[in-house]
């Protein structure tokens, strides 16, 4: 069944999710510059075993818009925040990918009566960005010849060996421009220990642009609060290279059971 398009309103601020099942509720913030879509695969692994997904397109991203001047990632997380208050009761959980875990963090942190769990995929933040981090604004010129897009794309987000072409369109230049502000302008500790809720943090070994480093940080700082789970062959784009693992990891989690390796 095709997910169900949702429109949240609250003045300037317009945005769309994509909303699938019954259940508990689980809200999907997407990788930087990325929508919704993203997720497809993983709501449709997770709605059979009890859940609703709700997946976010942020702003800049297909219908959703809102202010691009003096954008912080509160401001993000707030947009979060609204999307659970107006389509869900109660506390959610949250699972954020790449850029989407930093506004999933700060949403824990500023609103932690709204958030049960986080599942954080390709947990970044402390550690710096590769060299080959120069290259990525080459993903959004689609003047580019695809090759060398494509060469680029599995440079930056993907293991040796795995298709990167499931990734080639899906970027959006708006939603980088505001994230990009938004990361800018906001400290890392208000968002790098995301308040007080148990985390799930599931990390590449092949990430270089969030290096698996970062999720070992945050358990040593957290301790037992944080379950890791460390994939091997697996980079930055994680959802589309090992989606059954992803999905199995999660559901695990959630119901309680421990995660392998976690």
């Amino acid at each position: 069944m095709e997910p169900a398009a949702v429109i949240v309103e609250q003045g300037a601020l317009r945005l769309a999710a994509r909303v699938s099942g019954q259940g508990r509720d689980i809200v999907m913030i997407p990788s930087h510059g990325r929508g919704a879509a993203d997720f497809d695969d993983l709501c449709a692994r997770l709605v059979p075993q009890g859940y609703r997904t709700i997946a976010l397109d942020p702003r800049g991203v297909g219908q959703s818009s809102g202010p691009v001047e003096g954008v912080t990632l509160h401001d993000l997380a707030g947009d979060a925040a609204l999307v659970v208050e107006r389509l869900c009761s109660g506390p959610v959980h949250v699972l954020g990918h790449a850029n989407g875990q930093r506004i999933a963090r700060c949403l824990a942190a500023d609103r932690p009566d709204l958030v049960d769990r986080l599942v954080l995929l390709a947990c970044g933040g402390k550690l710096p960005l590769p060299p080959e981090w120069e290259l990525y604004p080459r993903l959004y010129d689609t003047a580019l010849p695809e090759g060398r897009r494509l060469e680029v794309l599995a440079r930056l987000f993907f293991a040796p060996g795995a298709d990167a072409s499931v990734w080639l369109d899906g970027w959006w230049q708006a939603a980088r421009s505001i994230q990009d502000a938004a990361n800018a302008a906001t400290p890392l500790e208000d968002w790098w220990e995301g308040g007080t809720a148990p985390m799930l943090v599931i990390q590449g070994s092949d990430d270089i642009v969030a290096p698996p480093g970062n999720g070992h940080l945050l358990r040593q700082a957290l301790g037992a609060r944080v379950a890791l789970v460390d994939l091997p062959g697996v980079g930055h784009a994680m959802l589309p290279e090992r989606p059954e693992a992803i999905a199995a990891l999660v559901a695990d989690w959630l119901a309680g059971r421990a995660a392998a390796g976690g």
